[in-house]
């Protein structure tokens, strides 16, 4: 893999990128790993794509969504956790979703079927990230351009749990407690008012209390983060309109259990953290996307090993990092 080298100098802890997948076909914005294979999207392009583990052999996966392609925008895709009704079996479902229409797709993992999952969503749809925890049903939750936040169960039925004021992107759950904010609760951010918000099953909202410019994706970086020596484990992400790049488990080892954030303005990473001190929660600048930040996830052994069934999740609580798939493409002149 081709070193991108680190290319902002002012933190000695600054996370460096690997070329992963040098192009998807296209202008890269989704990237989801699904057990034997990755599957990605580009902007514009009605086709995914999937990759082997290697981030090679490129080729076409499924049928293309039903969606004009002059009018699809952006595809934001995740797959299925085996948790909650959305299978038990050893292969991972993909849900795709367009930032032009309020549908998700389901398809097989083979890529062989696919049908319409889930409709009726409040304009478009922003991010898809499944609950590890179980604190939300282990249901689909999805952000959308309206602010709006959902949470659809296994049958496709979406039910409305917030709306956080401006056009939802990045989401996932804390690992474990965040300042004062319990362990396994949602936090969204919003590229439309530049905050994070946590929201409570019951749909009670807390400011976290930061801003940033044109936040793009969150994640919470695992707790068991590169214990199983698995080479697969890693952060990826989609580097607009270029490539997917890759960083290594030891950029993120002294992040465990805080967030990570990027902005597609600026294309810095941050680090979130809690400050004891202030009361209150902090930032760090700790690196620099080559290109545009889009989808990106964190893999570690939790997710690469199987979960054959529901009450199995508890395997996934020691530090399941998944990072629902989210992107704005706002082209910067």
């Amino acid at each position: 893999m081709g070193s991108l080298a680190l290319l902002w100098t002012g933190n000695a802890l600054a996370v460096s990128f690997n070329t992963f997948v040098g192009s998807m076909g296209g202008s890269s914005i989704g990237f989801a790993y699904a057990g034997n294979k990755f599957v990605g999207s580009n902007y514009f392009n009605n086709q995914l794509y999937q990759t082997d583990l290697a981030g090679g052999s490129l080729q076409p996966f499924g049928s293309p969504l039903p969606i004009s392609s002059s009018s699809i925008g952006e595809i934001y895709v995740s797959s299925s956790l085996r948790l909650g009704g959305f299978g038990s079996n050893a292969a991972r479902d993909i849900f795709a979703g367009s930032e032009a229409a309020g549908n998700i797709y389901r398809f097989s993992n083979d890529g062989l079927t696919q049908s319409l999952f889930a409709s009726g969503l409040s304009r478009d749809v922003r991010g898809i990230a499944f609950d590890p925890y179980g604190a939300y049903g282990f249901n689909m939750l999805v952000t959308t351009q309206t602010g709006n936040v959902y949470t659809v169960d296994s049958t496709g039925s979406v039910n409305l749990l917030a709306n956080v004021g401006g056009d939802a992107e990045g989401l996932d759950f804390t690992p474990q407690a965040f300042g004062s904010i319990p362990a396994h609760t949602l936090v969204v951010v919003s590229e439309g008012t530049g905050k994070l918000t946590a929201i409570t099953p019951g749909g009670a909202q807390t400011d976290l209390g930061l801003h940033f410019g044109t936040p793009e994706m969150l994640s919470f970086v695992p707790l068991n983060l590169g214990d199983s020596g698995n080479p697969l484990e890693g952060f990826y992400a989609a580097n607009y309109p270029v490539n997917v790049i890759k960083a290594d488990v030891s950029e993120f080892s002294a992040y465990k259990g805080d967030a990570v954030i990027t902005d597609e303005g600026n294309h810095h990473m941050y680090h979130i953290f809690w400050d004891s001190a202030s009361g209150a929660f902090n930032t760090s600048d700790i690196g620099f996307f080559p290109n545009q930040p889009e989808d990106g996830i964190f893999l570690t052994s939790a997710i690469l090993t199987p979960v054959s069934e529901p009450e199995s999740y508890a395997m996934l609580l020691a530090g399941l990092g998944i990072l629902g798939f989210v992107a704005s493409c706002r082209k910067h002149a």
